[in-house]
């Protein structure tokens, strides 16, 4: 059965942006030639799930090319209904409904590329399976949080860790099933 993955970038104090969806911190690790296994990690997935601010976040500072590009599925969950646009759909529904349909066909596994609420409204319902969380090195105060309270405690079982010479960790985790 296909899974769900997170893959992020968070700051060390837990902020995945600066106030206004800010996210400009993440270019403090950014090194030539370096993708953090994103390149390996997109490969294993065929669909991509995100929310509507993050989406035109990364439409604004890298381009529609970086969804738009033919070889994936993409639901931006927004509240306001727009009009798909090739392989990006924009869905305003149930997630819980969105996963279990997900889930139901075959394919590759399912990217959660954020935001917040989408993260912690998975997380409340149990629809994460894998986590990979990279920590860049900076204290930014305040702005979004990754995770959010009032979601059930979930444990999680230690893969990996690697380390960066640019500072940055990353973490990674499986949902631990009891």
């Amino acid at each position: 059965m296909r899974k769900v993955k997170l893959f992020i970038a968070t700051s060390l104090d837990g902020f995945i942006a600066q106030p206004n969806d800010d996210l400009s911190f993440l270019k403090l690790v950014e090194k030539e030639g370096e993708d953090y296994g994103y390149t390996a990690f997109t490969s294993t997935v065929d669909t991509i799930i995100i929310g509507r601010k993050t989406y035109d976040y990364v439409v604004k500072e890298i381009g529609a090319s970086h969804y738009d590009n033919g070889k994936r599925d993409v639901y931006v969950v927004t509240r306001t209904d727009r009009p798909d646009s090739g392989r990006i759909k924009f869905y305003s529904g149930s997630l819980v409904d969105l996963i279990a349909k997900l889930k139901s066909k075959k394919g590759k596994d399912i990217y959660c590329d954020g935001g917040a609420e989408v993260v912690n409204e998975l997380l409340k319902n149990d629809l994460i399976d894998e986590l990979t969380i990279s920590i860049v090195p900076i204290l930014v105060g305040n702005g979004t949080r990754l995770f959010k309270e009032g979601r059930p405690e979930q444990l999680l079982e230690f893969v990996s860790a690697k380390t960066f010479d640019t500072g940055l960790v990353q973490l990674y985790y499986k949902r631990k099933k009891i």
